[in-house]
């Protein structure tokens, strides 16, 4: 007798739970009109289409391919495995190889030219579902409204979807941050000052240099956003996903593509004083690239303050060695620790304990299974589902 599997699939949180059971009866309805044995389901909550990454009830389904469970996997609809031109193809292929049918419930049995319209039909869907939100965000923020993300010293407006409101709070602290800046005080003066006075941040425990100063080209930043003085800006930065991890990654628009509103109703600080900052901010930036850019160092990212757990940075040179401080402690003064440490001291002390410590075998296997482990964690799970793939 035929033994089938069922694999069932949404997309969003904003869809209904239901839907997996929902999948799941029509299948097993399928499967016992068609006289097969029924042998388990396989589903995935809340996991889009467009990647594998996440994906564990379709990672557990392909092992148990591997391991001649079944002979057919039973599906609403091919996009249920997956939406993207590369994914679905190759799950395809690897249980074709296995000798695994998959069987659609409104469509019948795959092959390759199914799969190959369906995955080609539903990467266009993909692309015209994103122009249609990006389309809807373009409308919103052309009517002044809001598109999306925090900005310290606004709320949403309860009732009113994209609309914001000042938090009067937060708004005096922003005229505060411009007001010192535009008097001559740095990043840094400001940010310590802040912490000195308890003002809470916007985002994390303490004030830092970076919560001002952003980044111009995202428009990030309290002293570079112009929704301060009363501007929307929108479409600065587009959202792809990494094939291979997954995860989104922001790139930066050309600026011909932004898309500007003004919302007087939501200006705190004035255009003169907005535009006084950015001219102050301008003849500050005239450093050259190599000043600004930092190199990387073996354990960059890695070393903490021993006093406050935040991270080191380089401080400067001291004839050529390069001296690390608190982060915390130069860009927000929140930390007491004002202690310096050279980075050749410390790669050299943690390089020899590595050798002493890796000179023993169990310790050098123990040290490979984490390393691993930690490397699979940060790709995401996509290696393991691509493993499992390359397996069967």
């Amino acid at each position: 007798m035929t033994k089938a599997v069922i694999y069932a699939r949404y997309s969003t949180e904003l869809q209904s739970d239901r839907s997996i059971e929902d999948q799941v009866g029509l299948c097993r309805r399928f499967i016992e009109q068609k006289g097969w044995l029924y042998i388990a389901s396989f589903s995935d909550r809340a996991r889009s289409g467009a990647s594998t990454i996440g994906r564990d009830g379709l990672t557990e389904l392909m092992s148990r391919a591997r391991a001649g469970d079944f002979d057919v996997v039973v599906v609403e609809a091919l996009d249920r495995i997956s939406r993207d031109q590369e994914d679905l193809p190759g799950i395809f292929k690897r249980l074709s190889f296995l000798g695994i049918e998959i069987v659609s419930v409104h469509d019948g049995k795959a092959d390759k030219i199914q799969v190959g319209i369906r995955g080609l039909v539903s990467a266009l869907f993909l692309d015209d579902l994103k122009h249609k939100v990006r389309r809807g965000m373009d409308g919103v923020v052309r009517d002044g409204r809001h598109a999306g993300g925090r900005a310290y010293g606004y709320r949403p407006k309860l009732g009113h979807p994209g609309e914001l409101e000042i938090v009067e709070d937060e708004a005096a602290v922003v005229r505060r941050i411009f007001e010192e800046f535009r008097s001559g005080r740095s990043p840094r003066e400001i940010a310590t000052g802040l912490n000195a006075d308890r003002v809470p941040a916007p985002r994390g425990a303490v004030w830092l240099a970076s919560t001002l100063n952003g980044n111009a080209s995202r428009g990030h930043g309290i002293l570079v956003n112009p929704i301060y003085a009363g501007n929307i800006v929108w479409n600065r930065i587009r959202m792809i996903k990494d094939p291979d991890t997954g995860k989104r990654v922001s790139r930066v628009n050309d600026s011909a593509e932004w898309v500007t509103a003004a919302a007087p109703h939501l200006a705190i600080v004035s255009t003169e004083l907005f535009v006084a900052v950015q001219e102050r901010k301008a003849a500050l930036s005239h450093v050259p690239a190599p000043c600004r850019r930092k190199a990387k160092h073996l354990f960059s990212g890695l070393l903490k303050c021993g006093c406050c757990g935040g991270g080191l940075s380089v401080k400067d040179r001291d004839h050529g060695r390069v001296r690390l401080v608190c982060t915390r402690s130069r860009e927000g003064g929140d930390c007491a620790n004002r202690r310096h440490f050279y980075l050749d001291e410390i790669e050299g002390r943690i390089s020899r304990g590595l050798r002493k410590q890796l000179g023993n075998r169990t310790a050098l296997d123990r040290y490979v299974k984490v390393y691993t482990d930690e490397r699979r964690r940060l790709m995401g799970d996509r290696a393991g589902v691509l493993k499992s793939f390359s397996a069967a």
